[in-house]
């Protein structure tokens, strides 16, 4: 590898990293209780929603997004009907 040992690893034009078996269970074992801490928290800190809260805020965003919808629509209707205009001149 260029001169180097084998237990280094180069990344682009950098230094070379030591890869040791240490470096990689800890930094495995990092994941394994983030992992771990984040599931304990999805499961006893974080509030759900109700049902009803659930269906309540679906409908919302769905009347919210048809009115954007329809805004959006009518803009682009009315430029149309401009743009036709100006060009039937």
């Amino acid at each position: 590898m260029d001169g180097y040992e084998s237990n280094v690893l180069l990344i682009g034009s950098a230094e070379p990293l030591p890869i040791s078996a240490a470096a990689n269970r800890i930094t495995m074992s990092k994941i394994g209780t983030y992992i771990k801490e984040s599931y304990k928290e999805l499961t006893t800190k974080v509030t759900w929603p109700t049902w009803s809260k659930l269906q309540s805020s679906a409908i919302l965003v769905m009347v919210a997004s048809l009115i954007c919808a329809v805004v959006v629509w009518l803009m682009d209707f009315v430029f149309r009907t401009i743009m036709t205009g100006i060009y039937q001149l």
